[in-house]
């Protein structure tokens, strides 16, 4: 499982950030890639990774600012150009609004796509739970900006617990059939009598991994409550230490906003996102040294970058 960074800049392109977006992929998991926000150049940053536009399955809007929805039409059209894959359905969940801006947007520019678009549309009233597979779960807050906007909290379920075939040897059991009864918890008798049972043998259930992503916002409980215990929290670092004031009136945080919440949340790791392209790359430092001194480890992602879940 991993996060891989296609754009982190605020409000507009830079030389060095690209518009948000970017990509969990789950290729492991179970063979997808979904995307939260598409800003615009997200297909051509894309290009620059080894992620095939196929294995996007989901996409995850936050809201409807331009600088996260205005690369959603040229993706979608491009993946339709994927021939000698198979052409494979996409959900996407937003705002409501964001059905309007895309089917628009394809309409207007006579776009015909070979594979369906399921949205899920949601608003204040229906938050919550909004996906639910055998493997993930993924719930929805409202934050605090200046339009609805959402933040996102990814938990993976428990993982089924290991089997030790280096024990099973020791007791005796030869490789084969009798490996998989015991993996699938079944107790098993050896031909000498002896009786092996399952839960001897296979390890504790493993917790899943929780991984927060929010959209722009002010410092607020709903981004404490959506990254309670999450391995990995992506927040929006717009502005840096004593910018509070025209943080709060742009709707956006800062650095050490970001860190507060990552410390009450009991957070593993920080994820500082969007920054505004005033920060040059000494600044960037500084934004990372400042917010350690509030929570240790914090981290300012940049174009491209990936990392390990």
């Amino acid at each position: 499982m991993d996060i891989q960074f296609l754009g982190t800049g605020a409000g507009q392109p830079s030389k060095t950030r690209n518009v948000s977006s970017l990509a969990l992929k789950l290729l492991d998991e179970i063979n997808e890639v979904w995307l939260f926000d598409c800003g615009e150049g997200t297909q051509n940053r894309i290009l620059e990774t080894t992620i095939r536009p196929r294995k996007i399955s989901k996409i995850f809007i936050t809201h409807l600012h331009g600088d996260h929805i205005f690369g959603l039409p040229g993706f979608l059209s491009s993946r339709a150009f994927q021939a000698n894959e198979e052409q494979t359905d996409l959900e996407i969940y937003g705002p409501q609004g964001i059905k309007s801006f895309v089917l628009t947007s394809l309409r207007v520019s006579g776009s015909r796509l070979p594979y369906r678009i399921h949205f899920h549309e949601f608003d204040q009233n229906s938050l919550g739970k909004i996906l639910e597979t055998d493997k993930f779960t993924v719930y929805v807050e409202e934050l605090d900006h200046t339009i609805f906007c959402v933040g996102y909290r990814v938990m993976q379920k428990d993982l089924e617990g290991t089997l030790d075939a280096e024990k099973l040897k020791a007791a005796g059991v030869p490789f084969g059939p009798l490996f998989g009864k015991i993996k699938n918890g079944q107790d098993v008798v050896l031909e000498d009598g002896t009786e092996i049972k399952a839960a001897d043998y296979i390890s504790a259930p493993r917790p899943g991994k929780i991984i927060t992503i929010l959209g722009d916002t002010r410092q607020t409980n709903a981004s404490v409550r959506l990254a309670v215990n999450a391995d990995v929290l992506v927040h929006e670092s717009t502005y840096g230490k004593g910018d509070e004031k025209i943080a709060r009136s742009h709707g956006h945080s800062t650095n050490m906003q970001a860190a507060q919440v990552a410390a009450e949340a009991g957070a593993k790791r920080l994820l500082l996102n969007h920054i505004s392209a005033r920060f040059l790359s000494k600044d960037v430092s500084q934004l990372k040294k400042d917010a350690a001194s509030i929570f240790e480890n914090v981290h300012v992602v940049k174009d491209l970058e990936e990392v390990e879940v």
